[in-house]
């Protein structure tokens, strides 16, 4: 073979290659495209007998006292993440297809009254998961009821923004909080989060900051392509009263921050036409549909 056909040769060889290749990421591409963002919503139970003073709001203020607990799991082409996974750790009940009220003693001695009727991985497995296919962990904020089945997500990538982190897992974690429900999490993969947060890079799944009620509370956007753009809001808002009435809870650890991260929210909702979900709003999380129905 002459120097010129071997050189002829390797030139078709490579524009194949590179034919392939291009073929391969257009491929690839639609393939993502035809996978739309999902979102499970995961019924995690109820808290009960809530104090309304410590949110400052009076009992003929607020038409429904009692608080829902949101757990969520987002499904992107590029991957899954678990958002806030309960109150109650599953392994501490027995499901009975019954509503099941457990009292929790958190380690500074408050307590509180919950209600649990599903365990967190059995809706998740309904959905068509388990925890070894979630590919990222992040919270709200590190609150007892936000992080109750931490553990099982372990070998997930842990969003966490480095003063929750480093709060969570110091010798003395914050009021609140429920140290044996994350101590997994001490030798979990962690990637340190700052600012707002794009998850999969393209824009539709972003950890925003949101800071006040805890150090480095964060709130979840999402775009969906049919139900719209939504916004979880952790606990920036627990009663709608709260967000009318312009109230901020006694216990947020800086309430000027509060007021600030709310104002800052609701700018960006109305710039992106997001609608709020508030997460510990029960009437508004009774309406919505529970996993392994989904939006998208």
């Amino acid at each position: 073979m002459t120097r010129h056909a071997k050189r002829l040769g390797r030139i078709v060889v490579t524009a194949a290659l590179v034919t392939f290749a291009v073929a391969a990421y257009a491929w690839t591409v639609r393939a993502a495209a035809a996978v739309p963002v999902r979102l499970y919503v995961f019924d995690c139970g109820t808290i009960d007998k809530s104090d309304l003073a410590r949110y400052r709001l009076k009992p003929e203020e607020v038409a429904i006292s009692t608080l829902s607990m949101g757990c969520y799991l987002v499904v992107h082409p590029r991957g899954t993440l678990i958002w806030d996974t309960g109150g109650m750790p599953d392994a501490g009940w027995k499901p009975t297809g019954k509503p099941m009220p457990q009292h929790l003693t958190l380690p500074d001695g408050q307590t509180r009254d919950v209600t649990v009727t599903t365990p967190l991985l059995t809706q998740l497995a309904s959905a068509g998961y388990s925890p070894d296919r979630i590919t990222y962990l992040a919270f709200s904020h590190y609150h007892w009821d936000h992080t109750a089945n931490a553990n099982a997500f372990a070998r997930s990538t842990w969003l966490a923004r480095a003063v929750e982190r480093d709060a969570m897992l110091s010798a003395q974690p914050p009021a609140m909080s429920q140290p044996s429900t994350f101590s997994a999490l001490r030798n979990t993969k962690a990637t340190n989060v700052t600012g707002d947060h794009d998850v999969f890079g393209d824009g539709t799944v972003v950890l925003k900051l949101a800071p006040g009620h805890t150090p480095g509370h964060q709130v979840l956007f999402l775009r969906l392509p049919k139900t719209g753009n939504v916004l979880l809001s952790g606990d920036l808002y627990h009663y709608p009263e709260e967000r009318k009435l312009g109230r901020v809870p006694t216990f947020d650890v800086d309430e000027g921050q509060t007021r600030a991260s709310r104002a800052a929210i609701d700018t960006f909702m109305a710039k992106e036409h997001a609608q709020l979900w508030i997460q510990h709003d029960l009437a508004g999380f009774s309406k919505l549909k529970k996993a392994p129905a989904y939006y998208d």
